[in-house]
């Protein structure tokens, strides 16, 4: 994406280059290259090696561990990350709970908890949706009851992403039942060592194990883990949700998807020619290529809105929305380009199939395909966003 870099920018992306050349492993790109699972150790090998150089919380002020990077620059980090192969950072404790923190937690909450995040001290997790309260997130009915200075938690979190390898969760719980739903709800930093909670795993269809199930059975957590006000969770809720929504957009990954597919396609033979020369095929990636930098573009101005102290609602539900869709456009583009070859399980295929070029590196295109479609339900649904869009945006 030309953005007509400063001298200044363009030497920042040549350092971010060099750097990535350097210290990014090379068995870790090929792994996040071709769409296969990470493990724990994997993600956190990564998180370690960007705080050691100071990179690893982009968004977070210059006093607590951040970077101080201006938006341009975040978006060059993000983009030249992609575009080599590093690994997502998991987003729960650093893009999530942290900004969280930083706005709304106290001094002590702030001093024990982010430096513990930056160093990798504690993995944690988000206790939002449950079976009753997905998308209307506010319908929540896990109870906390005060009882002394501790509270006493009992219900159920679902698709609980990694909290298989989490040592802490942070949930919203119900404190109160007047008023309206969104009213009553706390923040709660909970720890995963606590008796009474119960971690159970969902299966996906290929048989890894994402997301899990959370029960907690009276399980008491102290009055000062609390975020924010008793009862007044629900602010602490949404501005995280902007973060996350953010996140989601993932339009690194998409950029990186693309040029994925440019090189499939030009690998890809089909009746003689290749497949980029297909018109056909051809303007459909010119199609998602323009709709991806005009994207990149509204992400700039909300970096730039949050580095101003913003919190921009309808704008990183704008971004969701869009950011979502391109990128499961490329997986079907991906799948669509590589026909049989994009199969989960691949028979032998010759020359009967028609298929000229067999690609050397083809990656997961079919788990890609199929893993991706949630990115528009999870973080609040596509649907909810054009919801919340319409009513920032065009007062309906």
């Amino acid at each position: 994406m030309d953005l007509s870099y400063t001298p200044a920018e363009k030497a920042f992306e040549a350092e971010v280059r060099a750097f990535l050349q350097a210290e990014l492993p090379e068995a870790l790109s090929r792994k996040v290259l071709s769409d296969a699972s990470l493990t724990k150790a994997d993600m956190e090998g990564w998180h370690a090696i960007l705080n050691r150089r100071g990179w690893l919380a982009t968004n977070w002020p210059t006093e607590y561990g951040g970077t101080g990077w201006s938006a341009v620059e975040k978006h060059i980090f993000e983009e030249e990350c992609c575009l080599a192969g590093a690994p997502r950072i998991v987003p729960f404790g650093l893009k999530m709970l942290g900004p969280v923190l930083i706005k709304f937690g106290t001094a002590a909450q702030k001093a024990h908890y982010l430096p513990r995040i930056l160093d990798g001290t504690d993995w944690w997790c988000q206790g939002y949706s449950e079976p009753g309260a997905g998308s209307d997130l506010a319908a929540l009915s896990t109870r906390a009851v005060r009882d002394g200075d501790h509270y006493v938690v009992n219900g159920q979190k679902t698709w609980t992403t990694y909290a298989q390898h989490a040592n802490w969760i942070f949930c919203l719980v119900r404190t109160a039942t007047e008023g309206k739903k969104q009213a009553g709800i706390s923040f709660l930093l909970i720890d995963m060592a606590t008796p009474g909670i119960d971690v159970r795993p969902i299966r996906l269809l290929d048989g890894s194990r994402e997301i899990n199930e959370v029960f907690f059975d009276n399980v008491r957590v102290p009055v000062a883990n609390l975020v924010g006000e008793e009862n007044r969770g629900w602010d602490c809720a949404k501005y995280l949700l902007t973060h996350e929504r953010t996140n989601i957009a993932g339009l690194g990954f998409a950029a990186l998807g693309l040029e994925q597919v440019k090189d499939a396609a030009r690998t890809m033979v089909r009746r003689g020619r290749p497949l980029i020369e297909d018109p056909v095929f051809a303007a459909r990636i010119a199609e998602i290529e323009i709709d991806l930098e005009a994207v990149k573009l509204t992400n700039l101005r909300i970096l730039a809105a949050v580095e101003a102290g913003g919190a921009p609602a309808a704008e990183s539900s704008m971004l969701k929305v869009k950011g979502t869709v391109l990128r499961q456009a490329i997986n079907d583009l991906a799948r669509r380009a590589l026909g049989p070859y994009a199969a989960p399980v691949l028979m032998d295929l010759d020359a009967g199939d028609n298929l000229e070029v067999r690609p050397e590196a083809l990656g997961r295109r079919a788990e890609a395909y199929f893993n991706n479609r949630k990115i528009s339900i999870y973080g609040g649904s596509n649907e909810i966003q054009k919801n919340i869009i319409a009513k920032h945006m065009l007062g309906l």
